[in-house]
């Protein structure tokens, strides 16, 4: 990864865009009013999976934002919790992530 800080600036655009056009979305801007109860209901359903959209979405938008920090601070690329340095693939993959693929296995578990 030749820029770190590039491709975390770039996603954290796309994260806040996201999370501004999903919000718009669970406002219902534009949206027809509900007609039935079974229209409700599934309003009432894609409302739930937006906000669950916009918590992942926000959640991520954090991590990238605590990665930037840590470019800033000189610690990128090291895992948070051992020091050690995370994989080159491992951050191709998550440039966001915090935690070497060890210690990111014990806190999945």
């Amino acid at each position: 990864m030749s820029d770190p800080a590039a491709v975390l600036r770039q996603k954290q655009k796309e994260l806040q865009s996201e999370i501004a056009r999903l919000r718009a979305e669970a406002r219902g801007d534009g949206e027809p009013d509900v007609q039935d109860e079974t229209d409700e209901a599934a309003a009432d359903e894609s409302t739930g999976e937006t906000v669950q959209e916009i918590t992942n979405a926000s959640e991520t938008l954090e991590q990238v934002e605590d990665a930037l920090k840590r470019v800033a601070a000189g610690t990128y690329g090291k895992c948070v919790v051992c020091g050690r340095p995370i994989s080159a693939a491992r951050l191709e993959a998550i440039p966001w992530t915090p935690y070497c693929l060890e210690h990111q296995e014990k806190l999945s578990r």
